[in-house]
């Protein structure tokens, strides 16, 4: 006599066991998904930011270290503006003269370039003019290098070892304050984020 197979199948209760297991670790594995993609995020926004401010104090520092002894007229008149002029109360904060313009191209220009900073809210604007010598037709290109910034200020050496918030220094009026360098630059940027960086530039003699 053959006996008829016994058919096995999981009872009700081993289905809903096996239901929570899989719910469980489903919860777990969407939660790790979650905090990783999070984390990703997090450190992604935190390396666009420090890129910026790199970004902003390498402009500030290569523009210093290739300060041009290089006075620029006026827009309007014969009168001239210092290679490099700090003033606060001023259109800009900071404007100089500086080399290093490349010219891929081969244009009728030189190398030379007046670049200027300011803060407008809190962000640091940087701006150029396509010419030296400017007259009311040349305005500046402004492009927006970093937010998020408080202050900005600079310190300048003098060969003295004197450290001063103004340049031209006031003891340097006329001509020799028009093409005067200081011996070195302090950056002091304060971020609403990062606090202040600051950082000092040796200027070529």
């Amino acid at each position: 006599m053959v006996l008829p197979r016994v058919q096995k199948a999981f009872t009700l209760i081993e289905v809903l066991v096996a239901f929570a297991i899989f719910g469980i670790l489903a919860a777990f594995a969407y939660g790790a998904l979650s905090q990783t993609l999070l984390s990703a995020e997090i450190l992604g926004e935190r390396m666009d930011r420090l890129q910026a401010i790199q970004k902003s104090i390498r402009y500030l520092s290569q523009d210093f270290l290739q300060l041009a002894p290089r006075p620029v007229r006026q827009e309007l008149g014969d009168s001239f503006d210092p290679a490099l002029q700090t003033d606060f109360s001023s259109e800009f904060a900071l404007e100089l003269t500086h080399g290093g313009w490349s010219n891929p191209v081969a244009l009728p220009r030189g190398t030379l370039q007046r670049s200027a900073y300011r803060l407008e809210d809190d962000e640091l604007v940087r701006y150029y003019w396509t010419v030296l010598d400017r007259t009311l037709s040349n305005e500046a290109i402004g492009v927006t290098i970093l937010d998020g910034v408080e202050s900005l200020l600079f310190r300048y050496l003098l060969d003295s070892g004197d450290w001063i918030e103004q340049w031209p220094p006031p003891t340097l009026p006329g001509p020799l304050g028009l093409r005067q360098r200081p011996r070195a630059v302090e950056i002091v940027l304060t971020l609403q984020d990062e606090g202040e960086i600051r950082r000092i530039i040796e200027i070529a003699p």
